[in-house]
């Protein structure tokens, strides 16, 4: 249990207003960092990230025309357009859920020591300001570090959240981490009406069927 713990920490966290993608001139966006060493290098990773088969082995199954300009749909969570792939070093989607605004998620790669990977995750939404008074980060979403968990446990042992490669404990960790993160502040204004939009990020526990698979080529890459 330590040990799982110990990874959830190993990853970097920042936060900063405005961002690259959504929202990022009107004042009320924010963005949030994530970044750690991955133990597999570049090229794995990217098609760790960008291969249907694979993203459905440490997140949740993934179908749609993974590709440049393409849609995607995680099975019961965000879905959202291709902006940018560059492999194999960036990739920029839209995130969204249902017929909510669409925030922005960048992933971004680079060579780390030996046959580590730098994996840096920024995502970016236009935050009401009162939300983010009373959330904090937990306003843009919580979820990513239960993501990154599955990716790393992935790259690291070649099991994958289906075959149980996180315990229970490990779970309930994740969860309460993230659950933190969307805790109201103290001495803050009473909360706005609606919750935050953290039932759409991604969690390696996601259910539902697994049949779905993406259509077309099933690795991001340039058309």
């Amino acid at each position: 249990m330590s040990e799982i713990v110990d990874q959830i920490i190993e990853a970097h966290r920042a936060v900063r207003a405005g961002g690259g993608g959504a929202g990022e001139d009107d004042g009320a966006s924010r963005t949030v960092l994530l970044r750690r060493a991955f133990p597999a290098p570049v090229e794995d990773v990217w098609d760790a990230c960008t291969t249907a088969e694979r993203i459905g082995r440490w997140l949740m199954p993934v179908s749609g025309d993974l590709r440049l300009g393409g849609r995607y749909q995680l099975q019961g969570n965000a879905g959202g357009e291709v902006l940018r792939c560059e492999p194999p070093r960036l990739l920029r989607v839209t995130w969204g859920m249902g017929d909510g605004p669409a925030s922005e998620v960048e992933v971004r790669l680079s060579p780390g020591d030996g046959a580590e990977t730098i994996f840096e995750l920024e995502h970016t939404a236009a935050v009401d300001p009162a939300m983010w008074d009373h959330y904090g980060p937990g306003a843009v979403g919580v979820g990513w570090d239960l993501a990154l968990l599955g990716l790393f446990l992935y790259l690291s042992t070649g099991q994958d959240r289906r075959r149980g490669s996180s315990s229970p404990a490990a779970a309930r960790h994740g969860a309460r981490h993230s659950a933190r993160l969307a805790r109201p502040r103290r001495k803050r204004p009473p909360p706005p009406p609606r919750p935050p939009p953290s039932t759409h990020h991604p969690s390696p526990t996601a259910k539902g069927d697994r049949g779905n698979q993406a259509s077309g080529p099933n690795t991001c890459r340039k058309r």
